[in-house]
C-alpha cells in the first residue's frame, strides 16, 4: 500500500492558511505510508506533467490532525514519488488541533 488511507474530503475543520503562511512552514521528510489522502481521484495529465508545480508550492501540504497526517495538497507529487520507488517526500506539515485557532 502506498498511503495509510484514502479519503474523499477533509475530516478536519477549515484552517484558513494562505499560501504565504504555508510557505513559512519548513518542509520535512514524511513517509508516504503515514499519509491519508483527502482526494480519491487524480488527473493523469497532472501526474505526468513535468511542470505540475509551476503555479503552486514546490512541497506538498500536510495537515496533522487528531492523530492523522492528511495530504491536503500534493497528491500528484506524492504518487509520482511512489512510482519512482521513493517511500518518502518532503512536505510542509501544519500541526492542527481542535484547540488551534485558524489564522486570520
Amino acid at each position: 500500500m502506498i498511503f495509510k488511507g484514502v479519503r474523499d474530503g477533509r475530516p478536519y475543520p477549515e484552517h484558513g492558511l494562505t499560501l504565504k503562511q504555508w510557505a513559512e512552514i519548513p518542509p520535512r521528510p514524511i513517509r508516504l505510508d503515514q499519509l491519508i489522502t483527502t482526494k480519491r481521484e487524480l488527473a493523469l495529465d497532472k501526474l505526468l506533467a513535468e511542470d505540475s508545480t509551476f503555479y503552486g508550492d514546490l512541497f506538498p501540504h500536510v495537515v496533522q490532525w487528531n492523530g492523522g497526517m492528511y495530504l491536503e495538497d500534493g497528491l500528484h507529487r506524492a504518487l509520482r514519488a511512489a512510482l519512482q520507488q521513493r517511500n518518502q517526500i518532503h512536505a510542509r506539515v501544519f500541526l492542527f488541533s481542535e484547540f488551534t485557532e485558524a489564522p486570520g
